[in-house]
């Protein structure tokens, strides 16, 4: 609780930052920043940094919104930034270091998926703000593999209102011929067979005032980009309307030529949330 980390002492309307540590099956760890607004309007949004890193990389999207109030809970990917990388000794292959989330494959079994790793570190976000603290609306914003676990979390639990997944995976027919090797979480298959990007999507995006909006950086340097959403996007938007509960539509950036959450998106992301 009300931790310090210089590294952030010079936002705006930051009043304290508490943290919490995730604990999950084998020994894997998360951990995630509550940077609690001094002056705040009671809504949090969830931030989720991308396979970069730390989520001090996106500092400034942190500080965009606690500026306007909100509180933001920050987290990473597993393995990545603060995220421990354990030891692991593991049936008939031995110790080893999981560093990568293709390793993860060697932790999965008819029991257990590691898939858990990823969003269970949410779920305790969630809990624990809602346990803590007043809040109105939760929102979620991710980019890149952040973007990914944005819509995956966003489709099973209705208590995040607004999401909005940047620079994130496309569906596999897409993905899956483009010239980027997609990670662990993105392409498993036996997930992918029960609900399909399209379907997360669409449970992203329904219930009431709930919306997903899709950020495609059109000149994406990285991944995830053009304009081949178009070949899925007016079905999806169909179905929603069809369901009538709930909207999803896809913003295409074409401001920079960056993999980031640029301006525009954050202007497009607060006009949505003030809605």
């Amino acid at each position: 609780y009300n931790i310090k980390d210089e590294r952030y002492e010079n936002i705006i309307n930051l009043e304290k930052i508490d943290k919490i540590t995730i604990t999950m099956e084998y020994g894997v760890e998360s951990y995630a920043y509550i940077f609690v607004a001094k002056q705040n309007n009671e809504d949090f949004i969830l931030y989720h940094q991308g396979h970069g890193g730390d989520f001090f990389k996106g500092k400034k999207t942190i500080e965009f919104f606690l500026e306007k109030g909100y509180s933001v809970v920050a987290f990473s990917m597993p393995l990545a930034g603060m995220n421990n990388q354990p030891i692991v000794d593991i049936k008939n292959i031995g110790v080893i270091k999981i560093k990568t989330h293709e390793q993860f494959r060697l932790l999965d079994s008819n029991e257990f998926s590691s898939i858990k790793f990823f969003l269970e570190p949410i779920l305790v976000g969630i809990n624990y703000i809602e346990n803590t603290y007043n809040s109105n609306s939760i929102f979620m914003v991710g980019i890149s593999g952040g973007g990914w676990t944005t819509t995956m979390y966003s489709a099973i639990d209705d208590r995040i209102d607004k999401s909005f997944p940047v620079g994130s995976m496309l569906p596999l027919f897409i993905s899956l011929n483009a010239p980027v090797i997609p990670h662990y979480e993105s392409v498993l298959l036996e997930l992918y067979e029960k609900a399909s990007y399209l379907d997360l999507y669409i449970l992203s995006s329904f219930g009431e005032n709930r919306e997903q909006i899709k950020i495609i950086n059109k000149f994406d340097s990285c991944c995830h980009g053009g304009i081949s959403h178009q070949v899925f996007e007016e079905e999806v938007i169909q179905t929603m309307e069809k369901l009538n509960n709930g909207k999803f539509s896809i913003f295409l950036d074409d401001s920079h030529n960056g993999h980031k959450i640029s301006d525009a998106a954050l202007q497009i992301i607060l006009k949505t949330i003030e809605n």
